[in-house]
């Protein structure tokens, strides 16, 4: 075990319990586990890009705070990456907010259309090239909404292999899909 990983260890054995006690008064229990696994993988995507903690138990009741108001704006159900897909390659068109709210508007000229088209064929393609169980992951927690509690219980997986495998995806996915994000800009187009 790395220092890292002792590091990120330590933080949750102190802090879980007092977080999870936190987030049930402010959420239904349906939905708490979800919020804490949330805040967990942000924990350990923190120390893994470097980024630093100082006072890790105000950090993890700040993010706790922030996801738990994020949820209560939710106001419609993301949408998953297969509809998504299979809407890109019946009609050419096509998360965050849900990924449609990220994409350029279809009905914004052909300009949009166009880069609306060229993103959805590159982030198929980057999820493509992702080893299938990081894959896994990142469409079912991300686009299914799937906790990571429910994917351990049913895959067999520990959670924290689970965030790590979406963690290295979430990496790939941000490396691959920078150069489109950088040309875009380039181009003057809002993304």
């Amino acid at each position: 075990m790395t220092d890292q990983d002792r590091q990120i260890a330590e933080t949750i054995e102190r802090e879980q319990s007092r977080l999870r006690r936190f987030i049930r008064q402010r959420v239904p229990d349906i939905d708490a586990e979800d919020v804490l696994q949330d805040v967990l993988f942000e924990l350990v995507e923190a120390y893994r890009l470097m980024q630093p903690i100082e006072r890790a138990g105000a950090w993890l009741f700040r993010v706790a705070r922030n996801r738990i108001i994020d949820r209560f704006r939710k106001k419609k159900p993301e949408a998953s990456l297969s509809q998504t897909v299979v809407a890109n390659s019946n009609d050419g068109e096509t998360e965050g907010a849900s990924l449609e709210d990220l994409l350029p508007s279809p009905d914004a000229g052909p300009e949009a259309a166009y880069a609306r088209a060229v993103l959805l064929d590159e982030i198929e393609e980057a999820l493509g090239e992702l080893p299938e169980e990081q894959r896994f992951v990142f469409v079912a927690h991300e686009l299914e909404g799937k906790s990571f509690r429910e994917l351990a219980s049913e895959t067999g997986v520990s959670v924290n292999t689970l965030l790590s495998r979406k963690h290295y995806a979430v990496l790939h996915l941000r490396r691959r899909l920078q150069d489109i994000y950088d040309e875009f800009k380039e181009k003057g187009w809002s993304l």
